[in-house]
């Protein structure tokens, strides 16, 4: 994941022990459990890429990071509609299961009847 961020550019190619090990300073540190904490708030790479640009200009109005927040949580919002969305499909297709064979699997139907991806 480290490497990964610093082929897209989040973090700066590192520095180099004699024995040729990655050396991270703490400024790179730093960086990295910023990535790592808006990774875990489910931040998307470019709005992190956003984010790091601002945080390098301090004097820059907080509007802008306001606004990357607020767009995220927008997102959260939308993706857990979705989210509730299907657990009534699911919770629907498991009431419906009567037990019994596959075959006659109300789920297996359920699945199969809306199905609609095509190959």
């Amino acid at each position: 994941t480290i490497r990964y961020y610093e082929s897209i550019g989040l973090l700066p190619d590192p520095g180099r022990t004699t024995g040729g090990q990655r050396a991270y300073d703490s400024a790179t540190q730093q960086r990295l459990s910023f990535i790592r904490q808006s990774r875990d708030l489910g931040f998307p790479i470019q709005a992190i890429r956003e984010l790091i640009a601002l945080q390098m200009t301090p004097d820059e109005d907080c509007a802008k990071v306001d606004q990357v927040a607020r767009h995220h949580l927008a997102e959260v919002d939308r993706r857990l509609k979705q989210l509730r969305a299907l657990k009534r499909e699911l919770q629907g297709m498991i009431t419906s299961c009567e037990g019994g064979e596959v075959a006659c699997c109300a789920i297996m139907e359920s699945i199969s009847s809306t199905a609609s991806y095509p190959l």
